[in-house]
């Protein structure tokens, strides 16, 4: 199974990276994990949706070609970052490659919250671009306190309780994955 997975920092050290990563490698056995680049995607350009640059291409093509897509935001504002926007404005012009394409969301966040308005928002833009989302009911990958939970050597989540649920969603996701296609 060939996932892509867009992270909504670009920050070299952010929390939400180290859960792709952690995913990546804790999930190799069910599931191909790329991480999309959006750090290299110039901004949308409607007099360019037509003919975008290659590294636009090369994304679109990515989430064209997986069975699925994760991704994993931080909380800007209440709301998702403009980096991550930014890559979903592209993906959603011309080819429209979120229509039916099956979706999880995730997040970290030092505070309380764990992304949650973040993601809140994230899944009304997803919903309007004809997503297959995993529905949010007990799937909510909100991860909150991120500096108690993630080992600062490895860069890797290491809560147990976290992982645990996080096991489950993901089985989720892979059975929302299977139920699409």
């Amino acid at each position: 199974m060939n996932i892509v997975t867009i992270v909504g920092s670009i920050r070299k050290e952010s929390y939400n990276m180290q859960l792709a990563k952690t995913m990546q490698k804790r999930y190799k056995e069910k599931m191909n994990i790329e991480i999309a680049d959006i750090r290299s995607l110039p901004h949308y350009d409607q007099d360019e949706e037509n003919n975008p640059p290659k590294a636009v291409k090369e994304f679109k093509e990515s989430i064209a070609n997986a069975d699925g897509v994760i991704i994993i935001t931080p909380e800007y504002n209440w709301s998702i970052p403009g980096v991550l926007k930014n890559a979903i404005d592209w993906a959603s012009r011309v080819e429209k490659v979120f229509i039916g394409k099956p979706v999880m969301a995730a997040g970290v966040s030092i505070g309380m919250a764990g992304t949650l308005r973040a993601q809140l928002h994230l899944r009304e833009i997803l919903t309007g671009l004809q997503a297959k989302l995993l529905p949010p009911s007990g799937n909510e990958v909100l991860i909150n306190f991120a500096s108690q939970k993630f080992d600062e050597q490895s860069g890797q989540l290491v809560d147990d309780m976290t992982l645990g649920f996080l096991d489950g969603v993901v089985d989720k996701f892979v059975d929302h994955i299977k139920a699409s296609n």
